[in-house]
C-alpha cells in the first residue's frame, strides 16, 4: 500500500448464537462485461439455511431405478482388516526370492564359478535360517546374507576341494571373458569393493562396513581396483561405464538359483548332521576317557632295569640239534607214565 493510498475501515465481526465469530458481509465487486464466466463463490453453509432453496429438478429416469431417501446418515465403511503376520518360514522364503537373484551373480563376479556361486548363496542363507530370529531383526537383512554369502565365495580354501581345482568354461563372449579375467586378477579386498561400490552401487561408507575395512583404506582399494581396470581395458574408464558392464557381465549367465524349500530343508539337515556328529565325537571322548581312567594303574610300579654283563661267566649259549640217543631218550621219556607212583620207582638196568 502507497502513501497515496489510504487504509479501507474493516468492517465489524459479528458473533452468532453459539459464540462463533461470523465473518463479515463482503460486497460483491461489479463483473466486467469482457471477463469470462466464473464459478459461484463458495459461501458459508449456514446461508443456504437463511435463504429459501430453489425446488430440486426431478430427474427424468423413471420412479423404480431412482434411489429412496434415507432417514438414516449413510454407515461410514468399515475399516480393512489388519494383514496377518507373516510367518517365519514366509518371510524367509519373501527374502529370499527378493535376494537370491542377484546374489548368484554378483558371487559369480567375485569367484568365477556358477556352481560355487550358487553353493554360496546357498550356504548365506541356510546360515539366515539358522539365525532367523538374529536375522529377522536386523536392520539390513539383505545386507547381512549378502556379506556372508561374499565371505563364502572369496574363501581361500575352496582351492584344495577337488571339484574346484579346475577352472570352468569362461563365458562366450570375448568382451566378457577379458573383464572376467580382470576382476579374478585382482585382489580379493579389492575385487569385493569394485563389486560393492561399482556394482551394487553402495556408497563408500558402507562399502568399508561391510567389508571391514576404514573409509581411506576402502577408497585406496577402490582407486587402485579401477587403475587396473582402466589399465587393461581402456573403455572401462568412466565408473558408469563399468558399472553397466558388470550388470551385462552379471545377466549374461544362466545363474539361477535354488528354491526356498529346498534351502531350509538343506539347512536342517546339515543342522541335524552337524549336531549328530558332535554328539557322537562327543561321546566318543567321553568313552575313551572313562576307558583310560578304568585301566590305568593305581599306584606307582617301577621300571625293570636292564640286565648288566658279569665278568667271568660265559654267555649263556643256545642248544644246539639233539643226537640221536638224546632224541631216544626224549622219545622214551615222552611215552613213559607221566603220573602215579611208578614214576617214583627205579627201574632195573
Amino acid at each position: 500500500m502507497t502513501d497515496t493510498q489510504q487504509a479501507a475501515p474493516r468492517p465489524p465481526v459479528t458473533v452468532r448464537p453459539g459464540g462463533e465469530p461470523q465473518p463479515p458481509a463482503t460486497k460483491p465487486e461489479p463483473a466486467r462485461a469482457d471477463a469470462p464466466p466464473s464459478a459461484p463463490p463458495c459461501e458459508p453453509a449456514e446461508a443456504h439455511t437463511e435463504q429459501a432453496s430453489p425446488p430440486a429438478r426431478l430427474p427424468s429416469a423413471p420412479l423404480h431405478t431412482l434411489p429412496l431417501p434415507s432417514a438414516t446418515a449413510p454407515a461410514a465403511p468399515e475399516p480393512a482388516a489388519a494383514p496377518e503376520p507373516l510367518t517365519p518360514a514366509q518371510a524367509f522364503d519373501a527374502l529370499y526370492a527378493f535376494c537370491a537373484p542377484a546374489l548368484v551373480r554378483q558371487a559369480y563376479l567375485l569367484c568365477g564359478r556358477r556352481a560355487l556361486a550358487r553353493e554360496s548363496v546357498e550356504r548365506a542363507f541356510q546360515a539366515a535360517w539358522q539365525r532367523w530370529p538374529e536375522v529377522a531383526v536386523d536392520r539390513d537383512p539383505a545386507g547381512w546374507v549378502r556379506a556372508t554369502a561374499h565371505e563364502y565365495a572369496l574363501s581361500p580354501w575352496h582351492r584344495f576341494r577337488p571339484r574346484y581345482r579346475h577352472p570352468e568354461p569362461p563365458p562366450a563372449d570375448a568382451s566378457d571373458r577379458a573383464l572376467l579375467d580382470v576382476l579374478l586378477a585382482l585382489p580379493a579386498p579389492a575385487r569385493r569393493t569394485l563389486l560393492l561400490y561399482d556394482g551394487v552401487g553402495l556408497d563408500l561408507p558402507e562399502t568399508a562396513a561391510e567389508t571391514e575395512a576404514s573409509t581411506p583404506a576402502t577408497a585406496g582399494r577402490l582407486l587402485r581396483a579401477r587403475e587396473s581396470v582402466a589399465e587393461r581395458l581402456p573403455e572401462l574408464t568412466d565408473p558408469a561405464a563399468l558399472h553397466r558392464r558388470l550388470a551385462e557381465l552379471a545377466s549374461a549367465e544362466r545363474l539361477r538359483a535354488a528354491e526356498p524349500p529346498a534351502v531350509r530343508t538343506g539347512g536342517e539337515q546339515r543342522a541335524r548332521f552337524w549336531t549328530r556328529a558332535a554328539t557322537a565325537f562327543t561321546v566318543a571322548i567321553i568313552g575313551a576317557t572313562a576307558l583310560t581312567l578304568y585301566t590305568a594303574p593305581t599306584r606307582y610300579e617301577a621300571p625293570v632295569p636292564p640286565g648288566e654283563a658279569v665278568r667271568g661267566v660265559p654267555p649263556r649259549a643256545a642248544p644246539g640239534t639233539l643226537s640221536d640217543a638224546e632224541l631216544r631218550l626224549r622219545a622214551k621219556l615222552r611215552s613213559g607214565t607221566g603220573h602215579g607212583p611208578q614214576r617214583m620207582r627205579p627201574e632195573p638196568r
